[in-house]
C-alpha cells in the first residue's frame, strides 16, 4: 500500500537532506529517498559531497597538509621531526571515519526532525489522480505523484510535492571511461591505495587542484593539463596569477592550452599513457601511474524516469526550472547540481531551504551574486561577486583595493604570507561589487564579504569596522581601505 507524504525529496545530498529537514520544520509530513551506501551496504546519505566530494577531500587536504608541514615547515618553528613516515592506510581510514560521522549525523537529523528516510533509488512512477485540489502557486493538481523506491527499500510513495535533488556525476573523457583504478574520477582520486610516483590531472578546476595538492604533498610528481589558455579563468585574473605562481613554486607542473589526444589504459598495475599537444604545437606523451579526469560534472537524471510524468529536461540532461526552482510540472521542484547555476553544495542547500519555504507559502531567498566560491588548496582561493575582467567587459566603472598577506602580522606569525585580499567597488556609489582572496584561511575570511554584499555595503563600511588585532581578517579591512588609497599597514 502506498505511503502518503506532503513532500518527498529524491536525493539526500546537501540540497536534498536540507530541503527535507526544512520542510519537516515547517510542519510537512516529509520523506527523503537516497541510495548511497557505505562499504558495508548501510545507508550513507549526504550525496557526492559527503561521500566522495567536499567532506573526504577536506579530510585528505588537512592530513596531507599536516604531513607537508611536518616535513618542510616545522623546523622553521624550532620543531625538529625525525623519522617522519606516512601511514597512508591510516590517513585514508581517518577520511572514511570523517565521512561516516557525517552520514550518521544526517540520519540523526532525519530522526530528530521526523523525516521518513527510505534507502534506495527514487523515481517517478506516474501521476496519482484524485478529486483535485488547489496546490501552491495557485495551480490545480491531482493527488500528486507516485514515487517508486527500489533497492534496499521497496516502497511506493505518494507525494503532493516532489523535490528533485539527484545531484551530478563526474564527466568522463570520450574514449577513456573511468575504471577508478588507473583512470579516476573524484571518487577514485580519494582512495588511491599507494602514493603514485607520477600523477596527471586533466582539468585545472576545483577538484583537480585539490586532489593534485593532496597527492603532491604526499610525494607524487603532479602534472596538470588544462585545455584553456588561461589558468582558473573564472577567478579574478590577478588572484589566479598569484595562485598559479604559488602552485608552480610548490612543484606542481601546469600546462595550459593543451589538446589531449589518445589515452591508453594499460590495465591493473600498468599505468596510463597520455598523449597531448602543447600550446606551442609540440606533441608529447606522458607515462603515468594514475590519471585523474576533472573536466566538470553532468546532471544526474538517469533512472529518474522523468518520462513517466513528462518532466522537462534540457539538452544537458538537467531539469528545467524557473528562478523559483519550479519545474515544468505543478508542485515538482528541482534544486542543486541537477538544475542551472553553480554546482556548489551550499548553493544546493540554499535552494533546498528556499523551496521548502515556497511550498509553505513563504518567500524563499537565493541570491546567486552572493554565493561564495572556494578552492581549498594551499593557498586557499575564495571569491564572491564579480571579477575585474567581468566589470571591464560590462563597462562598469569601479575602484580596486588590494592588501598582501605579507604585510599582515597574523600571517607572519603563522608563517603563511602568500597571497592577498582584493576589493572591487562601484566608482560612484562605493558599493562592493566583488571580493577576491588567495591566501591563508580564505575559505573563512570570505564570509565577511558575503554578508557585506548581501546587505549592499560599501567598501567604506568595511574600512570603518574594527577588526581584531592581530588577525587575518585585518587584511580584509586593509583591502577595503585601499579602495580609497588609504591602507594603513602597506
Amino acid at each position: 500500500m502506498a505511503k502518503n507524504f506532503d513532500v518527498v525529496v529524491i536525493g539526500g545530498g546537501p540540497g536534498g537532506y536540507i530541503a527535507a529537514i526544512r520542510a519537516a520544520q515547517l510542519g510537512f509530513n516529509t520523506a527523503c529517498i537516497d541510495e548511497w551506501k557505505n562499504k558495508d551496504g548501510k545507508p550513507a546519505p549526504g550525496g557526492t559531497c559527503t561521500n566522495v566530494g567536499c567532506i573526504p577531500s577536506k579530510a585528505l587536504l588537512q592530513s596531507s597538509e599536516n604531513f607537508e608541514h611536518a616535513g618542510k615547515h616545522f623546523a622553521d618553528h624550532g620543531i625538529n621531526v625525525s623519522g617522519l613516515a606516512l601511514d597512508l592506510a591510516k590517513m585514508l581510514a581517518r577520511k572514511d571515519t570523517v565521512v561516516k560521522q557525517n552520514n550518521d549525523g544526517i540520519l540523526f537529523l532525519f530522526k530528530k526532525n521526523k523525516v521518513a528516510f527510505f534507502h534506495g533509488r527514487g523515481s517517478f512512477a506516474g501521476p496519482s489522480t484524485g478529486s483535485g485540489r488547489t496546490g501552491g502557486e495557485g495551480r490545480t493538481e491531482g493527488d500528486g505523484y507516485e514515487i517508486q523506491v527500489t533497492g534496499a527499500a521497496e516502497e511506493t510513495l505518494v507525494a503532493k510535492h516532489v523535490i528533485v535533488a539527484t545531484g551530478s556525476s563526474a564527466r568522463a573523457l570520450p574514449g577513456a571511461p573511468f575504471d577508478e583504478d588507473n583512470i579516476l574520477s573524484n571518487d577514485g582520486a580519494l582512495r588511491i591505495p599507494a602514493v603514485p610516483k607520477k600523477l596527471v590531472l586533466i582539468g585545472s578546476g576545483v577538484i583537480g587542484l585539490e586532489m593534485g595538492s593532496v597527492w603532491r604533498r604526499l610525494g607524487a610528481e603532479v602534472t596538470v593539463l588544462e585545455a584553456l589558455p588561461t589558468f582558473l579563468g573564472a577567478v579574478d585574473e590577478q588572484i589566479a596569477k598569484e595562485a598559479h605562481k604559488a602552485f608552480v613554486k610548490q612543484g606542481m607542473k601546469i600546462e595550459l592550452g593543451v589538446k589531449v589526444g589518445e589515452i591508453r589504459n594499460g590495465g591493473a598495475g600498468k599505468g596510463v599513457s597520455v598523449a597531448y599537444t602543447t600550446a606551442k604545437g609540440e606533441a608529447l606523451t606522458l607515462e603515468v601511474d594514475k590519471l585523474v579526469v576533472s573536466i566538470g560534472r553532468v546532471p544526474n537524471t538517469n533512472g529518474l524516469n522523468h518520462e513517466a510524468v513528462g518532466l522537462k529536461l534540457d539538452e544537458r540532461g538537467a531539469v528545467v526550472v524557473d528562478d523559483q526552482c519550479r519545474t515544468s510540472l505543478p508542485n515538482v521542484w528541482a534544486i542543486g547540481d541537477v538544475v542551472r547555476g553553480p554546482m556548489l553544495a551550499h548553493k544546493a542547500e540554499e535552494e533546498g531551504v528556499a523551496v521548502a519555504e515556497r511550498i509553505a507559502g513563504q518567500h524563499g531567498h537565493v541570491n546567486f551574486n552572493t554565493i561564495p566560491w572556494v578552492i581549498y588548496t594551499s593557498p586557499e582561493i575564495a571569491w564572491v561577486g564579480q571579477t575585474e575582467q567581468q566589470l571591464k567587459a560590462a563597462g562598469v566603472k569601479y575602484k580596486a583595493g588590494t592588501f598582501p598577506f605579507m604585510a599582515n602580522g597574523r600571517a607572519r606569525a603563522l608563517g603563511d604570507t602568500t597571497g592577498m585580499v582584493k576589493f572591487l567597488a562601484d566608482a560612484t556609489t562605493d558599493e562592493i561589487l566583488g571580493v577576491h582572496m588567495v591566501g591563508p584561511m580564505a575559505s573563512e575570511l570570505i564570509s565577511e564579504a558575503v554578508v557585506a554584499m548581501e546587505f549592499r555595503a560599501s567598501s567604506e563600511d568595511i574600512a570603518r569596522i574594527c577588526h581584531a588585532h592581530p588577525s587575518l581578517s585585518e587584511a580584509t579591512k586593509e583591502a577595503a581601505l585601499a579602495v580609497d588609497k588609504r591602507s594603513l599597514n602597506f
